[in-house]
């Protein structure tokens, strides 16, 4: 459990620096530690805080096809940026798209490293 953990938490590290680079509205003044220490409160946050309100946003998840989730996960990235300062998120369009890089990036780590 221990180790998915891990690899989670360094692919969310991976999302969040490639988002980082990709997009002007996330900054992380080009620290490896912060981008660490966003990516293990990223991990935590959708550990525990994301299932919560996966349930609680059910209607509106089913009503636009699974396409809030989108929304839900931009939140759990605020709630990074609220968090940890050190990591910040200029707009709410930007977190959409830090979402959907970290999406791929989860995508991809999970097609190539399959237990």
């Amino acid at each position: 459990m221990m180790k998915k953990f891990l690899i989670r938490w360094a692919v969310n590290g991976l999302g969040l620096w490639l988002a980082g680079e990709l997009i002007d509205g996330i900054s992380f003044n080009g620290d490896w530690r912060v981008i660490a220490v966003a990516a293990l409160i990223f991990s935590i946050v959708n550990a525990f805080v994301r299932p919560i309100l996966i349930i609680l946003s059910l209607p509106a998840i089913i009503v636009t096809l699974g396409l809030f989730t989108l929304i839900v996960n931009s939140l759990m990235l605020y709630l990074v940026e609220l968090l940890y300062p050190a990591f910040s998120i200029a707009t709410f369009g930007a977190a959409i798209l830090a979402v959907v890089i970290i999406w791929v990036v989860n995508f991809a780590a999970n097609t190539l490293i399959k237990e």
